[in-house]
C-alpha cells in the first residue's frame, strides 16, 4: 500500500475548490476571512490530518517560542520546583519549556547549550555545572542577543538577569542556630568553591562562628560534590580527626542525610552526640529519622521571576543593558536533627 504524503494547504484548497492563500489565512486567523469559511477550511484540515510546518513559520518570523532550561540535576527538588515555575510562566505566555539537565558534568552541559543554540529557542535559563570553569558555551548567548537568565549557580562574568537566594545569609543562620543549640566545633561539608553559593555559605559560616567568638578550624571544612557517597567519605574524614565535631552545617540535604545515615551505622546519635543542618529543603527531609534540619530556598518562585524575565527581554525589540541580580530570602526549617532535648 502506498504511503500518503504529507497533507498541504494545497491539498485543502484543491478538495474545497478554494484558493491555497485562502487556506493559509484561515489557518492563520486572517480578520478578512468570514467565520464560516474558516470554520469550514479548519474542519477539513482537521480531518485529512494537516499539520502546520511549524519549522517554516519559524524561519520566516526568526521565533521559536521555545524556552531552553538547563539544570544540574532534574531530580532535585529545588531545581524540579524552578522549572514548574518556568513552565507556569512561559505555558501562560505562549512558549514551550525544553528541559536538560547537565549532571554536573561540563561537556555535556556545553553540548546541551550549544544545541539549544543551534535549534534557536529564543532564550535560556541556566543554573552552572559544579564542574563548569569556563563560559564561551553560555557567552555565546549573550554575544549574539539571545537573551540569558542565570538562576541558583550564576557566572558573574557574564552580563544578564541572575536570580538568587541569600546563600551568605542562609549559611549564617544555620551556623548560628547550630551554636544556639550548643554546637562549639563545628564542622562544614561544602561544596566546590568555583561555585559562588557554596562560596557564599561557606562565608556565612565563616562570619557566624566569628561573631560567636568561635575560631574555624579548616581541618573542619570539606568540599565537594555533595553526593551521598560525598556525604559519607566527609563524616569519615571528620571523624578521623583528633577533636571530633559537636555539629555540621552540609551545604545540601543529600549530604546532610548521608551523614546522618553513616552516624547511626557507627552508633553516634544525632542530635545528641552531633547536631546536623542541611540545605534546599529536600522533600526527604522531612520524613527521614531524625528529620533534618535546613534552609528553605523558594524555588518556584525563583523559576517564575526567571521565566519574567526571560520572555521580556525576548519580547523587547532590543536587548537590554540594564541588568538586575535578584535576590530571594531563605528560611530556617528547624527540625529533630538540630535540637537537642
Amino acid at each position: 500500500m502506498e504511503k500518503q504524503g504529507e497533507t498541504t494547504i494545497h491539498d485543502i484548497a484543491k478538495k474545497l475548490n478554494i484558493a491555497a492563500s485562502t487556506v493559509s489565512r484561515a489557518l492563520n486567523n486572517n480578520p478578512i476571512i468570514s467565520e464560516p469559511t474558516r470554520k469550514l477550511i479548519e474542519k477539513t484540515a482537521k480531518e485529512m490530518g494537516y499539520r502546520p510546518n511549524i519549522m517554516a513559520a519559524n524561519l520566516r518570523t526568526k521565533k521559536t517560542n521555545t524556552i531552553g532550561v538547563v539544570v544540574p540535576l532534574i531530580n532535585r527538588h529545588f531545581f524540579s520546583s524552578v522549572i514548574s515555575g518556568v513552565e507556569e510562566v512561559a505555558y501562560n505566555r505562549g512558549f514551550a519549556v525544553t528541559i536538560s539537565q547537565s549532571n554536573d558534568n561540563f561537556e555535556k552541559e556545553e553540548k546541551i547549550a550549544q544545541t539549544l543554540f543551534s535549534n534557536r529557542v529564543d532564550g535560556l535559563i541556566v543554573s552552572i555545572g559544579m564542574q563548569t570553569k569556563t563560559f564561551d558555551h553560555l557567552r555565546l548567548f549573550s554575544e549574539r542577543k539571545v537573551p540569558l537568565v542565570f538562576f541558583d549557580r550564576v557566572v558573574d562574568e557574564i552580563e544578564a538577569d541572575k536570580i538568587v537566594v541569600d546563600d551568605y545569609r542562609g549559611g549564617f543562620k544555620a551556623t548560628e542556630h547550630l551554636i544556639e543549640q550548643g554546637g562549639s566545633i563545628i564542622a562544614h561539608i561544602g561544596g566546590p568553591l568555583n561555585v559562588k553559593i557554596y562560596q557564599d555559605r561557606l562565608a556565612g559560616f565563616k562570619d557566624a562562628m566569628k561573631k560567636a567568638g568561635l575560631p574555624v578550624d579548616e581541618s573542619m571544612l570539606i568540599h565537594n560534590s555533595l553526593t551521598r557517597a560525598d556525604g559519607t567519605n566527609a563524616i569519615k574524614k571528620l571523624l578521623q580527626n583528633k577533636i571530633k565535631p559537636d555539629a555540621i552545617f552540609c551545604a545540601n540535604d543529600t549530604s546532610a542525610l548521608s551523614v546522618i545515615i553513616y552516624l547511626r551505622q557507627m552508633e553516634i546519635k544525632v542530635p545528641d552526640d552531633i547536631l546536623i543542618v542541611g540545605f534546599s529543603n529536600e522533600p526527604f527531609s522531612e520524613v527521614v529519622t531524625p528529620s533534618i534540619s535546613t534552609i528553605r530556598q523558594p524555588g518556584f518562585e525563583m523559576g517564575k521571576k526567571a521565566a519574567d524575565l526571560l520572555i521580556r527581554q525576548i519580547k523587547l525589540k532590543e536587548k537590554s543593558n540594564r541588568f538586575q541580580t535578584f535576590v530571594m530570602p531563605t528560611e530556617l526549617i528547624v527540625r529533630e536533627s538540630s535540637v537537642r532535648k
